[in-house]
């Protein structure tokens, strides 16, 4: 229920072009102002009805039950008080669905987030922790207002396997912990100190905690084979905080921590223990106080911030745009990726001043809104509504939650998230340097952070993309007796003409091997033609390259035909001296109007042409 499913839709081969895919369209990046409220306003041409509301209204409700226990555990996991992860579901959740491009998408705290905020918390503090949240709204919106969403489809799929993979291992080792109550003061930012850390400490474990995350977590296991209608985490959680209050009834030395007994807050000079019984207030995000280190507002501390905004505006956005792609396919619809970036950073820049943290699209909530019946974004609205109706008026009743039940809780959110089944089909059946790839982000992401594991991931698989492009790339030399097209026209003189036929994008990766057998020319040749209706794109490499060859071959005194130019090559092709007719280089968009023009000029040229080759 709480995995993270990556769904990948694959065309038929009968669709894909001849030798690979083929495309006219020109990348780049164009700035805009997306569809704001695109799925809200899509639904409403559909059309809205009450019937519409009451599904939405039961789904956000239920949505609301999950969302709870889980916004609170992810925000402790993160290093702060439970209300503020209660804060973003409120806040984040309703913000990104109403001015969002997914209709069925559910916004809040993520387990993803974890590994990146709980270090940011302790160097920075909990103001920190808000500004860089703050900071990555900045660049989401930014990368929405660039139209930036389809690129994300762009990221390979084992780098995606490997760091989500990463993440949940180390989002279970964090939760070890309060699994079995250890006794540990301060946890080590990197992930070798953790595990060092917590196996110091292991002579410290409570039987008691254990027990309660045992139970809970068999528990949370075991209910969705008893009844799919109550939403496990709520009825465990429950059951266990009820068991656990009436064992402390009964048996006085039965003492486990709850949330109530770890975290305390100051509201309005009133102390309280667990979460306040208040909405969110407005604060500018550098003045907000909690655990963790002071934070000042420099300009020192602004770049040092840098990075981690980077980092959980580019987990953001990709979290979110593949939990719309799993509410595509499960919903029958279409999202706008660049509607839901501006959305996603508007929420993350309006969280903070209410002491929200990082949200994204949450595919596990998702996918139960869709279950449950949700219509429209209202759903994710009324799962907000619905948590701050808990926040006011149930706020001394989640004081009694068990850490160790909430530890149990994520511990089964961060298996699931692993994907573990998946990454050992991955292990199995991937080519070797996708094996690596995969291997490389995991490893990195656990010893290192995120940002180093999809950074590395991305170049080697970016360099192996490469290598596999211009092994794609090929040149030949056509014989003339061979091709029905040139055989009856040119037969009779083939040694006069030399058709060279490139297939594959002309870039850095095969530009100097797509050329190189135009060294070996044969005297007598006049006229060279370069068969080029499937040369898709061309970079400046291969732009020098096919110079530097061309060059040659106008030295040498030959014509230069070139057939069936495309759209993206012709355009750098038009900027070059080289191409530019001269008479003896020219440009033809057929076969046949190059044959017909080198007919003509060797009936005129007669045999005396190209006899002299420097």
């Amino acid at each position: 229920m709480f995995g993270v499913a990556i769904y990948l839709e694959q065309e038929e081969s009968s669709k894909v072009p001849k030798r690979y895919l083929e495309s006219e369209e020109r990348v780049g990046i164009t700035f805009g102002l997306p569809r704001v409220g695109a799925a809200l306003r899509e639904k409403f041409r559909e059309g809205y009805s009450l019937t519409d509301l009451k599904s939405d209204f039961m789904s956000g409700i239920i949505v609301g039950m999950v969302a709870i226990p889980l916004a609170m555990a992810l925000a402790i996991a993160s290093g702060v008080s439970p209300q503020y992860g209660l804060y973003t579901v409120i806040l984040g959740g309703a913000i990104v669905a109403l001015l969002g491009g997914s209709r069925f998408q559910v916004s809040g705290p993520t387990a993803a987030f974890v590994v990146i905020l709980f270090p940011i918390a302790q160097k920075f503090g909990f103001s920190g922790l808000l500004m860089a949240g703050f900071m990555a709204g900045m660049i989401l919106f930014a990368m929405g207002l660039a139209r930036l969403g389809q690129l994300i489809q762009f990221i390979p799929h084992p780098v995606t396997t490997g760091f989500t993979a990463g993440i949940a291992l180390v989002l279970a080792t964090i939760q070890l912990k309060d699994f079995f109550g250890l006794q540990i003061e301060h946890m080590p930012e990197n992930y070798l100190g953790r595990v060092y850390t917590l196996f110091e400490a292991r002579v410290t474990w409570s039987f008691l905690e254990t027990a309660v995350a045992a139970t809970t977590l068999g528990s949370l296991i075991l209910w969705p084979k008893l009844s799919k209608k109550i939403p496990a985490p709520l009825a465990v959680l429950t059951l266990i905080t009820v068991g656990c209050i009436l064992l402390k009834k009964i048996f006085q030395k039965f003492d486990v921590s709850t949330i109530g007994s770890r975290f305390s807050y100051d509201l309005n000079g009133v102390q309280g223990q667990g979460i306040p019984q208040a909405l969110p207030g407005f604060n500018w995000p550098w003045n907000f106080s909690d655990q963790g280190r002071d934070f000042t507002l420099t300009l020192d501390n602004v770049k040092a911030l840098v990075p981690s905004a980077f980092a959980i505006a580019m987990l953001g956005a990709i979290e979110s745009l593949l939990s719309a792609v799993v509410a595509d396919g499960m919903g029958k619809t279409k999202h706008d990726p660049n509607a839901e970036l501006c959305a996603l950073g508007v929420g993350n820049m309006i969280c903070p001043f209410f002491g929200g943290i990082a949200a994204t699209g949450a595919i596990a909530r998702t996918a139960a809104n869709i279950r449950f019946g949700a219509k429209s974004p209202f759903s994710a609205v009324i799962h907000a509504i619905f948590t701050l109706g808990v926040v006011f008026f149930f706020a001394p009743y989640v004081s009694y939650l068990p850490m160790a039940a909430l530890a149990a809780l994520l511990m089964l959110v961060a298996y699931n998230m692993s994907e573990l089944k998946h990454f050992k089909h991955i292990l199995q059946v991937a080519p070797k340097m996708d094996v690596i790839i995969l291997v490389l982000c995991f490893s990195l992401t656990v010893i290192f952070d995120m940002v180093i594991g999809v950074s590395m991931g991305i170049v080697l698989a970016a360099l192996l993309f490469m290598k596999r492009m211009s092994e794609t790339t090929f040149a030949q030399v056509i014989e003339i007796s061979k091709h029905p097209d040139y055989r009856s026209k040119f037969e009779s003189i083939s040694s006069k003409i030399l058709i060279y036929e490139i297939a594959g994008p002309l870039f850095f990766g095969a530009a100097e091997r797509a050329v190189q057998a135009l060294h070996d020319i044969q005297n007598g040749t006049q006229i060279v033609i370069f068969e080029m209706d499937e040369v898709p794109a061309m970079d400046i490499t291969g732009l020098v390259a096919f110079e530097s060859a061309i060059a040659r071959l106008k030295s040498m005194q030959l014509k230069i035909y070139l057939v069936g130019v495309r759209t993206q090559p012709m355009a750098v092709l038009k900027k070059s001296e080289t191409f530019r007719s001269d008479g003896q280089i020219k440009i033809f968009r057929t076969r046949e109007e190059a044959t017909s023009e080198a007919q003509q000029y060797l009936e005129k040229a007669g045999p005396k042409v190209g006899s002299d080759r420097p």
